[in-house]
């Protein structure tokens, strides 16, 4: 059941990063992917600088939309992928 949550999470968090990083998303298993490596970044990070945000599902869900955003900005730092056209 645990891993089940933990997919649904990193979809939500992925989708949700999507969105506000004004992206066209990844699809449903981008997404998902997306948000499970971020919930690692994020969790790294925030255990880094000392923060815990508690082990409750919002919680969770909000460092993994932290990574999932970080993760997605560095992807479109090294693709140059923007959503402005310089046409």
């Amino acid at each position: 059941m645990g891993l089940l949550w933990f997919i649904i999470i990193g979809a939500i968090a992925g989708w949700l990063a999507g969105r506000f990083m004004k992206g066209h998303g990844f699809g449903l298993l981008g997404d998902i992917v997306v948000g499970i490596v971020g919930a690692f970044i994020g969790g790294y990070i925030f255990g880094a600088v000392g923060v815990n945000l508690g082990g409750g599902l919002i919680g969770t869900l909000i460092v993994a939309f932290i990574g999932a955003v970080l993760l997605l900005f560095i992807v479109r730092l090294f693709t140059g992928r923007s959503r402005r056209s310089w046409t």
